[in-house]
């Protein structure tokens, strides 16, 4: 019995952790390579990842990065012109790093900055949170990685997924760890609820407004 009981105590222990905020910020870098390196593609422009960055293809992540990808697909499909053209609709140059950096982490908390709906149920959990937001965050760094390749920056590529790691660290982990971690975006595609589909339309095109809305306060601040 008591091994038994020493068994199902370590089974526990393996199977039921959460992850912590060093794998989720590192899993939220490696899901940014692949949506970026697919966004390149995509668009025609060559782009290497780094060996360390291979890692959403394998483990846990390997079923997330699809997901990830599919639902970018479906916000860009239905608001190609947002997440298009990021650069040029936050006027800002993309041969400086600092710039680079300043935008994305300026967009990124203004997405995240408004409370989620209360109709929306079981997607806002924490602070506003959604996974339309995440995903649309996403885009956009997949948008903007696609305009500083073109313009002759591959390097601002490495800029902006720290930055997505930055900003997850300081402002995403809490509520990743409530979910269970980035597998959770999962059942946005194998939910069999008949609305959980409206309900992601509804987060994201909330996203949608929040990705204008950080546009318009980025480029009236002052710098």
């Amino acid at each position: 019995m008591e091994m038994l009981r020493r068994s199902s105590v370590f089974a526990a222990e393996v199977f039921d952790r959460s992850p912590t905020d060093k794998e989720l910020v590192s899993q939220a870098k490696a899901l940014c390579r692949d949506y970026i390196h697919s966004r390149l593609n995509r668009a025609g422009i060559g782009w290497s990842k780094p060996d360390h960055g291979r890692a959403a293809s394998g483990g846990a992540l390997g079923e997330v990065s699809p997901v990830l990808l599919w639902l970018g697909d479906e916000l860009e499909y239905l608001r190609p012109n947002v997440y298009r053209n990021v650069a040029r609709q936050l006027n800002i140059t993309v041969a400086s790093e600092s710039i680079v950096s300043d935008a994305f982490l300026a967009v990124a908390a203004d997405i995240f900055s408004t409370g989620g709906s209360p109709s929306v149920s079981g997607l806002c959990l924490l602070s506003g949170v959604t996974w339309g937001k995440v995903v649309s965050l996403y885009a956009v760094a997949g948008a903007l990685a696609v305009d500083c390749v073109r313009h002759g920056h591959p390097a601002m590529v490495h800029t902006i997924v720290d930055c997505m790691g930055e900003f997850v660290r300081k402002s995403l982990t809490s509520w990743l760890k409530r979910r269970g971690g980035w597998v959770d975006v999962t059942k946005c595609v194998v939910n069999t609820d008949p609305s959980f589909r409206s309900h992601w339309l509804v987060s994201a095109v909330c996203a949608f407004g929040h990705y204008l809305k950080a546009t318009v306060l980025y480029l009236l601040r002052d710098t």
